[in-house]
C-alpha cells in the first residue's frame, strides 16, 4: 500500500512590506509508484534533494510529478525530475512529448505496476482555474494532497484561503468534495491534518 510523506512543509509568512515569503508543501507518495506532488520554491532545491535521500530515493526514482497548480512556489524544482511524467492542468508530458487529459470526463488514474488501488488526480478548481488534487489510499486511510485548495489546517476559521481565491464559490465546492472523500489532507502551506466531523461541519 502506498504511503504519503511530507518532504517539505510549506509556509506563507508576511514580510511586513506587503509581500509574502512563501514555499509550497512538497509531498512524496511512495510504494509501487513513486510520485512527487508539487516541487516547492527554487530556493528549496538542496532541501528537496536531501529530503528525498532520507527516503532512500533520488529524482530518477520518481515516476510522476503532479503540480497542483502553476504558481511558482509549487513548481520551482520541476527540472530536478527530467525522467518523470508531468501533470499540470490538462497537460501531461514526458520527454518533451505532450498530450492532454479531459478532466470534464473524469479524473486521471495513474497506473500502478502491481495490483493496488490507483492514485487518482482530480480537478479541484477555485484557488486558480486549473487546480488539481491527488487522492491516494494509504494505511491511515485516504489522503488528499490538494495544493492551495486548503492553505493550511485552520484556514477555514480565519478564511485565509479566500484572500487568494480566484473563484471562492467554486473553491468552496471543491473543498467540500475533498472533505467528503478524504480522511487526511495535505495542504499547500502546512503539514498533513485529519479530516474531522467538526471540520466538515464548519465547511458545509
Amino acid at each position: 500500500m502506498h504511503q504519503v510523506t511530507v518532504l517539505l512543509s510549506g509556509n506563507s509568512t508576511p514580510t511586513g512590506d506587503g509581500r509574502f515569503r512563501a514555499a509550497g508543501t512538497v509531498t512524496l507518495i511512495h510504494g509501487a509508484l513513486n510520485v512527487v506532488v508539487d516541487t516547492g520554491d527554487p530556493g528549496q532545491r538542496r532541501q528537496l534533494l536531501d529530503a528525498l535521500a532520507t527516503q532512500g530515493l533520488s529524482p530518477a526514482d520518481i515516476a510522476y510529478v503532479v503540480n497542483t497548480h502553476g504558481h511558482l512556489d509549487h513548481i520551482g524544482n520541476n527540472n530536478l525530475f527530467p525522467g518523470a511524467t508531468f501533470i499540470l492542468d490538462t497537460d501531461v508530458s514526458r520527454d518533451g512529448v505532450y498530450w492532454t487529459h479531459d478532466f470534464d470526463r473524469g479524473p486521471l488514474e495513474l497506473p500502478c505496476p502491481v495490483r493496488e488501488a490507483p492514485i487518482t488526480v482530480m480537478r479541484t478548481a477555485g484557488h486558480t482555474d486549473h487546480d488539481l488534487s491527488v487522492i491516494v489510499d494509504t494505511s491511515i486511510g485516504r489522503v488528499a494532497i490538494v495544493g492551495d485548495l486548503f492553505e493550511y489546517e485552520h484556514d477555514g476559521i480565519d478564511r485565509a484561503w479566500m484572500q487568494w481565491s480566484r473563484n471562492a464559490e467554486q473553491q468552496r465546492t471543491s473543498r467540500a468534495a475533498v472533505l467528503a472523500l478524504a480522511r487526511h489532507i495535505v495542504p499547500g502551506h502546512g503539514d498533513r491534518f485529519a479530516v474531522t466531523s467538526e471540520l466538515r461541519g464548519r465547511e458545509s
